[in-house]
């Protein structure tokens, strides 16, 4: 009789190491076979509808309108900015004139548009310019720095300065 030695099993080894668009792959195979499953049940579960009209097919999106948010002062000049700030926001910001051809306007004139009198804009551009000079020191007027910005945040960040600088004076 012949016996036959056992041979050594060798160790289990361990699974190659998959680079990232390897496991994506893999990830997105996974992901359509599930959604298939999903798209078969969801079959199986509506069949017994009768007549359910299709939803209808969206050719274009929806234009959502902005909506302002309330103002958070309860002063007259921050009011003011704060209106002057929304409308360069909804409107458009000019850099280097009082208004343009598509509706876009430049602070003081945002300011001219929303206050209900003279003095009030007057008082609002005072602030402005104050607000904007805590931060650049240069700036002679409003409108010499407007035309140096390259976009509406620093002039949208000098409204909220210059509104909570009128809402700490009760302006």
């Amino acid at each position: 009789m012949t016996t036959h030695a056992p041979t050594a099993a060798s160790p289990p080894q361990a699974p190659p190491e998959l680079d990232l668009d390897a496991r994506l792959v893999l990830l997105g195979a996974l992901m359509t076979v599930r959604l298939d499953q999903a798209a078969v049940a969801f079959e199986v579960r509506t069949a017994h509808i009768p007549g359910a009209a299709p939803i209808p097919e969206i050719s274009a999106p929806l234009p959502i309108t902005p909506t302002a948010a309330p103002c958070p002062y309860s002063t007259p000049i921050a009011e003011l900015l704060h209106r002057a700030r929304v409308r360069i926001e909804t409107d458009g910001w000019c850099r280097d004139a009082a208004f343009d051809e598509q509706g876009a306007v430049c602070p003081i004139r945002a300011i001219r548009l929303e206050a209900a009198s003279r003095r009030d804009a007057d008082d609002a551009c005072v602030l402005l310019l104050e607000a904007i000079q805590r931060d650049f020191r240069n700036a002679e007027t409003i409108p010499s720095w407007n035309a140096q910005q390259t976009s509406p945040a620093p002039i949208l960040l000098a409204f909220d300065r210059a509104a909570e600088l009128a809402h700490a004076r009760n302006l």
